[in-house]
C-alpha cells in the first residue's frame, strides 16, 4: 500500500513537471505574440482559442496567463478572463527611468568585460544600423537596435539586470516601436547609439554608462512629446 502511494506521488509529480514544462513553452509563445504585435493591446485571450492553436492542454494555457500576468503582459479580470495588457504612456516613461539605470549599469560591465572580437561584433552591428539609416529602412534599424541593447545586456553579466529589462522591453515595446516609426527619429539616436559603442570598445565603463543613460534620456524625451491623439510631435 505504501509503495502505490509512493508511485502515485511519483505519478502526480511527473505530470505536474509537464504541465508546467508546457506551460512555459505557451508562455514563451504567448509572450512572442504579444511583442510582435501579433495580440493586440486590450485583446482577450480565450483559454479554448490557445488551446487549440498551441496543441495542448487548458490548464498549460492557464499557467502560461498567470506566468504572463505576473511579468506585467496580461491582466485577469474576474468573470471577463484574460487580455493582453495595455501600457499607458506614463507607464512607458516610468519603464524607460528605469531603463536608463539598469542599462546604465550594463554598459558599464559591458565595457569593463568585453574582448576585441565582441567589440568588432558591437562595430559591426553600429556599421549596419548606419547603413539601414541611410537606406531608410526603419524596421531593419529597430531590429538592429534591438540586437544591440540584448548583445550589451549579455556581455554584461549581469544576469538579474538583464531578465529585469527583457521583461520591461516586453511591456513597452509597442512604443518603442512606435517611436522607432517616427520621421526623423533613427537619425537622432544613431550618433547616441555610437558613441555606447565606442565607449565600451574603449572599455571607457563611465562614458559607456553616461551615453547609455545619455540614449535613454533622449527616448523618454521623445515619448513625452506622444500629443494626446497618439500621434508624436518631431
Amino acid at each position: 500500500m505504501v509503495a502505490t502511494n509512493r508511485g502515485g506521488s511519483r505519478s502526480q509529480h511527473t505530470a505536474g513537471s509537464r504541465e508546467r514544462g508546457a506551460g512555459g513553452s505557451v508562455a514563451a509563445a504567448i509572450r512572442e505574440g504579444i511583442t510582435s504585435g501579433e495580440f493586440a493591446p486590450e485583446q482577450r485571450l480565450v483559454e479554448a482559442d490557445l488551446s487549440a492553436r498551441f496543441g495542448t492542454s487548458r490548464s498549460a494555457v492557464r499557467s502560461a496567463l498567470l506566468q504572463l500576468t505576473e511579468e506585467g503582459l496580461v491582466e485577469r479580470e474576474q468573470n471577463r478572463g484574460a487580455r493582453v495588457r495595455a501600457v499607458s504612456l506614463d507607464e512607458a516613461v516610468e519603464i524607460c527611468e528605469v531603463r536608463m539605470m539598469l542599462e546604465g549599469l550594463c554598459a558599464a560591465k559591458a565595457a569593463e568585460r568585453v574582448d576585441d572580437a565582441q567589440s568588432a561584433e558591437l562595430r559591426e552591428i553600429g556599421d549596419r544600423m548606419q547603413r539601414l539609416v541611410g537606406e531608410g529602412d526603419v524596421l531593419g534599424y529597430s531590429e538592429a537596435n534591438q540586437l544591440l541593447h540584448r548583445r550589451i545586456r549579455e556581455l554584461s553579466g549581469q544576469h538579474t539586470a538583464g531578465a529585469v529589462l527583457e521583461r520591461l522591453r516586453a511591456q513597452s515595446v509597442r512604443h518603442q516601436f512606435r517611436l522607432s516609426l517616427q520621421p526623423g527619429r533613427p537619425g537622432v539616436s544613431l550618433p547616441e547609439h555610437l558613441a555606447i559603442i565606442d565607449a565600451i570598445g574603449s572599455h571607457d565603463c563611465e562614458a559607456a554608462e553616461r551615453a547609455m543613460r545619455t540614449h535613454l534620456g533622449s527616448v523618454i524625451g521623445a515619448l513625452k512629446e506622444v500629443t494626446p491623439g497618439g500621434g508624436l510631435r518631431v
